[in-house]
């Protein structure tokens, strides 16, 4: 398990932050949700316990929708962050914001009765087509 401080940030390097410990739940997103907050056809995330996740410089904008929270940068847009409840226990974390996002495989995809039909999965991942049915091992 990976347990090295991952650093990464915006697009202007306006915002930066800092992850440690073991991250999880590293996930293709195919949710309606997270292909309008980013305009892409799908969003890969990283999951960090929130303790473990500080900003370095600067401080996202915030937007609530739907109960969770999602980060971005308020100087170039850059999605960085989502939270499932303003008060969760978990943050995750857009991976290719990370400086080195090559260091992080997806382990599934999830949401994918919400995929675009002109993706195609082909990587062989597990699929599910809501949320995974099981947490990663934190």
């Amino acid at each position: 398990m990976n347990t090295e401080v991952l650093e990464g940030g915006c697009l202007c390097g306006f915002i930066r932050y800092k992850a440690s410990g073991t991250p999880y739940d590293i996930t293709h997103c195919h949710c309606v949700d997270c292909r309008r907050s980013s305009g892409a056809p799908f969003v890969t995330w990283v999951t960090f316990r929130r303790e473990n996740f500080r900003f370095t410089a600067g401080q996202p904008r915030e937007v609530k929708w739907a109960g969770r929270v999602r980060g971005f940068c308020p100087q170039c847009g850059t999605q960085l962050t989502f939270l499932s409840k303003p008060d969760a226990d978990e943050i995750d974390v857009t991976v290719c914001s990370l400086d080195r996002p090559d260091a992080l495989t997806p382990t599934d995809q999830i949401w994918t009765e919400d995929k675009l039909p002109w993706v195609r999965l082909a990587d062989g991942l597990p699929e599910y087509r809501q949320k995974r049915t099981a947490k990663a091992a934190k």
